[in-house]
């Protein structure tokens, strides 16, 4: 393990989970959304965007978290390692209210300087549809790497019982 994609819905825990990882493993953690974010909630443009992951992937170690669609077969491609947390609707859609909460007016630990948390309608809408809508096209598109260690986490439960599990290895 020491290319290791990890995707999910937003708040399905990619993030903090990617940063658990990363301490009991020591290996660098790349959060997408800090390196897709630029302050002001400005989008990088997509040519300097595959590149950025590109140069990231060429690394001999990394933990990268994010979805970001455009780029997901250079993650996937490079990984030895693919986490899916496949979590609830009802689990992220209460994460990202909660979160919103936490960090109204300032920035989360694994987002830009310059973009305060906000939950907008069309954030909500993908992460209630994630499950219906996004979820079976991972699924199926993690049968094209069965060449990878390909890893399923359906639940906080099971996400404790890896970190736990490589602590004690």
């Amino acid at each position: 393990m020491n290319k290791i994609a990890v995707i999910g819905s937003g708040g399905s825990g990619k993030s903090t989970f990617s940063r658990k990882l990363g301490n009991t493993l020591n290996l660098p953690v790349y959060h997408l959304d800090t390196l897709y974010w630029n302050p002001g909630w400005i989008e990088t443009p997509k040519d300097k965007w595959e590149s950025v992951v590109r140069e990231l992937t060429d690394n001999d170690q990394w933990i990268i978290d994010g979805n970001y669609r455009s780029t997901m077969d250079i993650r996937l491609n490079s990984a030895d390692t693919i986490i899916f947390l496949n979590m609830s609707t009802l689990l992220c859609t209460y994460r990202i209210v909660k979160r919103r909460f936490m960090f109204k007016g300032k920035k989360r630990p694994d987002m830009t300087e310059g973009c305060e948390e906000k939950l907008d309608l069309e954030f909500v809408k993908w992460v209630l549809k994630f499950n219906k809508n996004e979820r079976p096209k991972i699924l199926e598109k993690l049968k094209n790497y069965e060449d990878k260690k390909i890893i399923v986490l359906n639940n906080p439960r099971d996400v404790d019982e890896l970190l736990r599990n490589l602590k004690e290895s």
